[in-house]
Parts: structure tokens; sequence; C-alpha cells
């Protein structure tokens, strides 16, 4: 068969398609599912976000949490973690994700693992090692990505819907640390003025930095010989967990079904495109330098689009 033949019912149908271009790219690569996994994405990944921004957002005036604060903000996501375990019904939203959550046989875990990383973040101010940060990652990103694993993977008979067939966990872990390694390169500038730090304090002194270093030399727009060992290191270290990524998607990619293995193969090729503009060498770091333009994504997706080749 052609590739129209075979693949013209997976390409994005919007009448506003650049406009989706800026949305993260978990976002992006589920367009091409069906519609009722993508609406179901979008309902567990937003109630993800909102527990997020909850303490990233407190976080952006450089204020540490107070006891009162850590213990109100701890209760917040523990009740709202609680909503989902409970038979009786909450709020529209709550109802939506239950039902979501029901429909699609996805797993309370998730959450739980990222209410336990948000918790960690109301009451540290940073990582001390890259273990500490390695474990934070469990419930900040491959909790998402296990979502989306999970929605790429159930099977679909009738109305109902059965389990994956495979580890959603183990098959979204190597691709979630590479993606978030590369999102913190990335959002360096970003995260700096917003008072967000993400790099091990274990890392940042084997580079004669501290948090406030790295945050002063960011905010004066300087980048010295430090900065760019750090962002060599860092850059080390996620091409270790892109070889792992790469080979998890290949693993995963035979128990999916066409439109559910081009979305792998996307969120792989997004997040490249990002990793080769890393120059560590003579690179700013910047937003600007580090964010493909909009018509450079486009460009991406319908090049990984014309590549791709079911299993």
């Amino acid at each position: 068969m052609s590739h129209t033949e075979d693949y013209q019912d997976l390409v994005i149908v919007d009448s506003d398609f650049e406009s989706i271009l800026t949305n993260p790219i978990l976002d992006i690569a589920a367009r091409f599912w069906d519609e009722d996994r993508y609406q179901a994405f979008k309902v567990c990944y937003r109630s993800m976000r909102e527990i997020d921004d909850l303490v990233d957002d407190r976080k952006v005036d450089g204020q540490t949490f107070s006891p009162a604060e850590q213990k109100s903000y701890t209760e917040n996501i523990n009740e709202l973690i609680g909503g989902l375990v409970k038979t009786e019904s909450g709020g529209r939203t709550l109802r939506m994700l239950l039902e979501v959550i029901q429909k699609f046989k996805i797993p309370l875990w998730p959450w739980q693992r990222l209410a336990k990383a948000m918790i960690y973040d109301i009451k540290n101010d940073g990582f001390d090692s890259f273990m500490t940060f390695r474990r934070y990652t469990e419930g900040a990103a491959i909790s998402p990505a296990s979502v989306f694993m999970h929605l790429c993977g159930v099977s679909q008979s009738g109305q109902e819907f059965s389990l994956p067939k495979f580890d959603i966990c183990k098959a979204a872990r190597p691709l979630a640390v590479f993606s978030y390694l590369v999102h913190i390169m990335r959002d360096y500038e970003k995260d700096q003025t917003r008072n967000l730090n993400y790099f091990p304090n274990d890392i940042l002194k084997r580079h004669s930095l501290t948090a406030a270093e790295i945050q002063n030399l960011c905010m004066n727009g300087i980048v010295d010989d430090r900065v760019r060992s750090l962002f060599t290191d860092y850059k080390r270290l996620a091409d270790y967990y892109r070889k792992r990524a790469l080979k998890s998607v290949n693993d995963t990619i035979p128990y999916l079904k066409p439109k559910y293995q081009l979305s792998l193969n996307l969120i792989y090729s997004l997040y490249m495109q990002i990793f080769d503009k890393i120059d560590c060498a003579n690179g700013s770091f910047s937003t600007a330098e580090l964010n493909p333009t909009p018509a450079e994504v486009q460009k991406q997706i319908d090049f990984t689009v014309k590549n791709f080749k079911a299993v």
C-alpha cells in the first residue's frame, strides 16, 4: 500500500492547526488518536497540571513555604487525590475524571505518585542529589507519561476496554526521564526567572555552582564555562536516557495500533528536535534559542508522519 492509503487517517485534522503547535508535546502526539481517547487524555492531563501548577505558581514569588503553608498545601493535595478513591460524587471536574478513569480502566497510582512529588516540592527547596531528583520524576514526569502510555495501550471491544498487554510504567519511564531532562534545559531561562530550579546540588557542585549562582548568571545573561560544562553534563545524562527511550519505544510499539505507534514516534521525534538545538559549546541557552518555532514543529511533524512505518 502507498503511504496515503496506509496512514491518511492518522493526520491531524484541525481548522486552526498552528494554534496547537505551542501545546505540550504529549497533547500534540495525542491529537492523532481516536477522539474519545484524546478527550480522555485531556481530562487526565488537565487534572495533573492543576496539581502541579498549584505548587509551581506559589514558588514563583521566591519565598519558601511556611510550616502552616506546608500543612495547608499538603492537605489540599491529599484531599484532591482522596477524591479519586471515594465513591460519592464530587464536583463536575472530578466526576469527569472519575468517568474517564473508570471507562478506560486507568490505575490511580499515577495521581498518587504525582501528589507525592508535589508534596516533596512543598517541603523541600531543590534536590540534594540526582538520585533524589530521579525519584522525584516518578511522580512529576513518569506518572503523566504512564497515563499517556496506558491510553495508547488499552484495546477496545465494543464499548469495553481491556488493559494494555505491557507494563505502562516500565514502558513510559525512559522516554519520560529523557523528555524531562530536555525540558529542564529548554526551560532554563524561563524556570530561573520563575524561581524554579531543577539542577540537583551535587551536579551544580561538580561544576563549581550553587542554585543561587546559576540563577544570578541566568538573570544577567551570563554563560560562562561553568554553565557550559553543566549543560554538557546534563545533555550527556539526557543522551543516556534517550538511548533507553528509543529502545523502550521500539519494544512497546508492537503492542499498539498504528496511530498509537505514531504518537510515540512523534514524542521521541519532537523532543529530539529540541535536544539537537542544545549547543553546549556555543549556545546562549535562551528560551528563544531552544524552543522550535511553530513552523519548525510542523515541519518535524510532517517529516515524522511521512517517514512513519507501522510495525
